[in-house]
């Protein structure tokens, strides 16, 4: 069974202001940095074997910190990325509700997707679950540490607690920067961890 060790990337400017991410290839301020640090401080006792995490900035670097320190193989997989949200990457909440009323109505229902041209649920899900099931097959008894974004992250923690993928973002709490959850794969199966 894999132990997979999940943290979200470190702080960036745009956290600070609230300004959605999505595929745009944000840095880490002063402050993720030092997260970053800190994460690889926390994780100095654990069994771990490898590092994944997504192709953007943010993650990247967050993981690269850890895997330095921790004397851990980086591996960067794409598939790993934060969801993309489209006409909302770049603006704040309140600018999203000025600009996109419709659509942020919906989203705030829970019934939407977000803007038109953003990514969908189930998208993010398989590309998610699909490279997860890799990670499971090359380390099928080891530990990995995989350093993502909210929204692929809650998709994990959902495969693991059986939640549909509309409904992760309703009943999975995000995890704050750096912060860390666990969760378990086998054969194809995701579970939490006792």
């Amino acid at each position: 069974m894999t132990e997979l060790v999940l943290a979200r990337h470190g702080e960036t400017d745009y956290n600070r202001h609230g300004r959605w991410q999505g595929h745009l290839d944000i840095p880490l301020n002063e402050a993720g940095r030092r997260q970053a640090a800190a994460l690889a401080e926390a994780l100095r006792g654990e069994r771990l074997d490898a590092v994944f995490t997504s192709d953007l900035a943010r993650a990247r670097h967050t993981a690269a910190v850890v895997a330095d320190r921790l004397g851990l193989q980086l591996e960067v997989d794409a598939r790993l990325r934060e969801r993309r949200f489209g006409a909302w990457e770049g603006l704040s909440s309140a600018e999203i509700a000025r600009l996109h009323p419709i659509d942020w109505e919906r989203w705030q229902r829970g019934d939407g997707h977000g803007p038109p041209d953003a990514e969908r649920y189930e998208a993010v899900r398989e590309r998610v679950r699909a490279a997860v099931l890799v990670i499971g097959q090359r380390y099928p008894t080891g530990g990995v540490l995989l350093v993502g974004h909210g929204g692929p992250l809650r998709v994990i923690r959902g495969l693991a607690q059986g939640v549909e993928p509309l409904a992760t973002r309703e009943s999975i709490r995000p995890l704050g920067n750096c912060e860390v959850a666990r969760c378990r794969v086998r054969d194809g199966v995701f579970a939490t961890v006792d």
